[in-house]
């Protein structure tokens, strides 16, 4: 079934647009939050969140590109939920490892005054992506965003581990350097 196929079942508010989700994007869903969340069982209640809060979204929304609004909406909750869970503790998991690499790159929002330079940077993160070569901006990506494992980013684009670390390094470090070239503050 098309995306706008699925799109107008949730505008006509049709029971069968949950299931046409589940159908097509509900595999990509669960990877985006197991890899999240590190947990079978939390990953299938942050899909099912998803698909309730599609629901709520559709209407007014009509996304124009489903697979993203979902992931988008996937990954949002399942953060949510791994924030709750490790209130208070260390993980150890590939989230913290993923967020630790990033600190001396990306500032954190702590007030409003601060929040105000979230358009600035990002402009300037878009900006970056799209200056990388595309092998880096997909390995950046996928460990970022997606948050896989050194080993994961690997062995899908079939390069070495010591491969993908380095671009990781060498984009981390363009990064650091053009925040400061913005002068966005870390």
């Amino acid at each position: 079934m098309q995306d706008s196929q699925i799109v107008d079942l949730f505008w006509e508010r049709s029971e069968n647009a949950v299931a046409a989700v589940s159908a097509k994007y509900g595999k990509y869903c669960f990877s985006i939050a197991h890899h999240i969340l590190g947990n079978a069982e939390d990953a299938e209640e942050s899909v099912n969140d998803t698909y309730l809060a599609a629901w709520n979204a559709i209407p007014p929304h009509r996304p124009a590109i489903l697979s993203t609004f979902l992931g988008k909406i996937t990954r949002r909750i399942s953060i949510d939920r791994w924030r709750k869970r490790t209130a208070g503790k260390r993980s150890g998991g590939q989230m913290d490892l993923a967020l630790d690499e990033l600190t001396d790159c990306i500032p954190t929002f702590n007030n409003a005054e601060q929040a105000v330079e979230n358009a600035v940077l990002t402009q300037t993160l878009n900006r970056f992506l799209s200056s990388l070569e595309a092998e880096a901006r997909k390995i950046f990506v996928q460990r970022y965003w997606y948050l896989l494992s050194v080993r994961e980013i690997a062995d899908g684009l079939d390069v070495s581990e010591s491969k993908v670390k380095m671009s990781l390094m060498r984009s981390r470090n363009r990064l650091r350097q053009l925040l400061e070239e913005e002068e966005v503050s870390l």
